[in-house]
């Protein structure tokens, strides 16, 4: 057996010991975010604790299994929140060995920088945009019908929501990446720019649960605040490689 064989075998058992750390992580974190799923519903229905006079709404299970399923829905996403910081040290240990000194320093601060933005779109969804998006789609129509919410149609709507904010909350550090690989510049960043103002209202129409301009806005607004900080970070970054191409090639 020669040496490549061997190093095929020592990555393959390597990345199987951090998937099975992940899994772990990732159960204990489900069995962890379970005692607490009442809680957790609780918390998804508060944005919409104005309606009502104040008193908010009442969920409602209209099939034998559905509270069930819900609670189970949530324990895993919980999960999924509990264990990303391991998973994430699991990926950075796999990855970083094979990286040269700088890719893995761009490497340490991405990661941890887009699991904090990941977090911040996440909480503007929850306390920004889920109070004027609720209100509006439960109260549409009132007088006309009563609302009676399923709890796995809140779940869903929530739960939703709050991971796609918290994707496009990734945008300028998507856009530093590509920069610092070499893939994008500033400029074309920059000419993209009234591209990106139509997608930031098709992307913001997509995600909001509601289709009056106000909660649209208050989508479109970050991701076009998002890309004007992902071009600067790119000009940034560009300045940089200058400078220190100058630096390692002096002109005679």
């Amino acid at each position: 057996m020669n040496n490549r064989e061997l190093s095929l075998r020592d990555h393959l058992q390597e990345l199987r010991r951090r998937l099975l750390i992940s899994v772990i992580a990732l159960l204990v974190g489900t069995v962890v975010a379970f005692a607490f799923w009442e809680q957790a519903v609780e918390l998804l229905k508060r944005p919409a604790q104005e309606i009502n006079d104040g008193q908010g709404i009442t969920l409602i299970a209209t099939q034998v299994t559905e509270t069930l399923t819900t609670s189970f829905k949530i324990s895993m996403a919980g999960g999924a929140v509990l264990a990303f910081p391991v998973i994430l040290y699991q990926i950075i240990r796999f990855i970083a060995p094979g990286l040269t000194g700088g890719e893995r320093r761009v490497l340490f601060i991405f990661m941890p920088a887009a699991m904090l933005a990941f977090v911040a779109g996440a909480a503007f969804g929850y306390f920004v945009l889920t109070p004027q998006a609720l209100p509006f789609l439960l109260t549409f129509g009132e007088g006309v019908v009563e609302p009676l919410v399923r709890i796995s149609s809140l779940v869903d709507v929530m739960i939703r929501l709050l991971f796609w904010m918290g994707i496009v909350f990734e945008t300028p550090l998507v856009m530093l990446l590509l920069a610092q690989i070499g893939i994008v510049n500033a400029q074309a960043f920059s000419r993209f720019r009234r591209f990106w103002l139509v997608i930031a209202f098709i992307l913001a129409a997509v995600i909001t649960p509601t289709f009056d301009p106000v909660n649209q806005i208050l989508v479109a607004l970050p991701l076009l605040v998002l890309y004007e900080l992902g071009v600067l970070l790119t000009r940034l970054v560009g300045r940089s490689k200058r400078k220190s191409t100058e630096s390692t090639n002096p002109i005679s």
